[in-house]
């Protein structure tokens, strides 16, 4: 027969599926590694064992890729779901690691099991929105692994952190061509806002736009950015027969 604290214990879980156990509270968050933004989150960085939601619109993957090679370096690991197979080879050169489901259950079942494992400080989700139900099987896996868990989506169920950021129109600090006229940009700024009940910070921090050169041809496992359609796998010949 269960104990009465296990029992109040496990219907405070099904209760409150998104509360923290105090033990929780010992482990220091994940910094972001950019000093002005773990300045204005709680606790310098976000949050373990909860879910952050990113509303993306605009840096929000140049600046969760940084934290993820933070992470790397700071001797813990990171993963990153893409789930609309956006993320290229060349833009992703060490550091976390990068997983491609094929369909959008895959993702969800995928960061289920790497948030319950405890294997990794952070894991963020790109690509998938998850929502209602969702949210609180994603939550519960962070709570019971200890992780880091950032989706980017607009649906901020459950979340105890929400995050939006926006590229700045009239921050753009571009590079001149002979003649005197904008030719590449250099520099922008990008507004986050942090926001949690009773609390709201904001920061702007300026980044450097790189440059990278852009794939010729397209890999197979890629979204085509020009608006295509993936191209299908060809079906395996049977035997006996010759293609036609």
């Amino acid at each position: 027969m269960a104990s009465p604290n296990a029992a109040l214990k496990a219907l405070l879980e099904n209760r409150f599926p998104d509360a923290i156990p105090l033990t929780h509270r010992t482990a220091e968050p994940v910094a972001t590694g950019i000093w002005a933004l773990d300045a204005i989150l709680p606790g310098g960085g976000l949050p373990r064992g909860r879910l952050t939601v990113w509303v993306p619109e605009g840096g929000a993957t140049a600046i969760l890729r940084a934290t993820a090679q933070t992470t790397v370096l700071n001797g813990e690991r990171a993963v990153w779901i893409d789930g609309k197979g956006t993320i290229a080879g060349a833009f992703w050169e060490e550091g976390p690691i990068l997983v491609r489901p094929r369909t959008r259950r895959e993702g969800l079942r995928a960061a289920e099991e790497l948030l319950r494992c405890g294997g990794f400080a952070l894991v963020v989700v790109a690509g998938i929105e998850p929502e209602g139900m969702e949210n609180v099987r994603l939550s519960r896996a962070a709570r019971e692994g200890g992780g880091s868990l950032v989706t980017l989506t607009t649906h901020t169920s459950m979340a105890s952190l929400r995050v939006s950021s926006r590229i700045l129109g009239e921050s753009y600090r571009w590079r001149k061509d002979p003649f005197g006229d904008p030719a590449d940009a250099e520099e922008a700024k990008i507004r986050i806002r942090a926001h949690s009940l009773g609390w709201s910070r904001s920061v702007d921090l300026p980044i450097q736009v790189v440059p990278f050169d852009a794939r010729i041809s397209l890999d197979g496992g890629l979204a085509d950015r020009r608006g295509g359609k993936k191209k299908p796998k060809p079906k395996s010949q049977k035997r006996g027969k010759a293609p036609v």
